[in-house]
């Protein structure tokens, strides 16, 4: 089954790669639009299961984009706001969204707010399905399990979740730090030596499963998994 997908729209960069950070963390699918009017025209494609909308920004405000989405689809609404107001709160729920978030936000105040839309509205928990496969790779993190040509490989926690982390993300390219901070986590104030320690350990896996697909080092820069096309 597909993971569940969110659309987070925001002009804010910072904050969209912050929640993209934690949500993906989570399992969640994550898509960024930086502003309403490409919100708008990605939705049919993108499919979204929930948006989280800004209210201020440039070309169509918050209110303005969720006004035209409610005429289309009663996909789950989060509004995020600076503003505090009863006002916003209120216009914003009359307008159709499920729920808002006044910034600044504590991430995981964002992640609980979403888990309890999903469950409002109906969309199963049971969607959120996190595992990827490839030719001779099997990953699945709700039993930590790596499969290798179909056998179980006995796998250190932090390396099925590096390796999971790579994957799920296929081509994009991580510096050691991004790793850090995505893997191990913010409070994680080790060497950097300790990601390629462990790709070093996970080639010792998998180096040779598949021609389509290899861990690869991007030199002066960090790692990838590399899926050919």
């Amino acid at each position: 089954m597909a993971e569940v997908k969110i659309m987070v729209v925001d002009d804010d960069s910072n904050i969209c790669e912050l929640l993209r950070l934690y949500l993906e963390k989570e399992g969640f699918g994550v898509v960024i639009m930086p502003d309403g009017e490409k919100a708008l025209a990605a939705f049919d494609t993108e499919k979204p299961d929930l948006i989280l909308l800004d209210v201020m920004m440039p070309k169509l405000d918050g209110w303005q984009v969720c006004r035209e989405l409610r005429k289309k689809s009663q996909c789950p609404i989060i509004m995020l706001t600076a503003k505090g107001e009863v006002f916003d709160r209120v216009l914003g729920l009359e307008l159709g969204a499920d729920d808002y978030v006044v910034k600044p936000f504590e991430a995981k105040e964002v992640i609980a707010r979403i888990k309890a839309v999903l469950r409002r509205s109906g969309v199963s928990e049971a969607k959120k399905v996190r595992q990827v496969e490839y030719e001779g790779l099997y990953i699945n993190m709700e039993n930590y399990e790596l499969r290798v040509n179909g056998k179980a490989v006995d796998t250190p926690p932090k390396e099925m979740e590096l390796i999971y982390h790579l994957a799920s993300n296929p081509n994009r390219v991580y510096t050691r730090d991004q790793l850090l901070d995505e893997v191990w986590g913010f409070e994680y104030y080790g060497d950097s030596r300790t990601v390629d320690v462990h790709v070093k350990r996970l080639r010792e896996k998998l180096d040779g499963v598949s021609e389509q697909w290899n861990l690869k080092t991007v030199w002066g820069v960090g790692y990838k998994f590399e899926v050919r096309t």
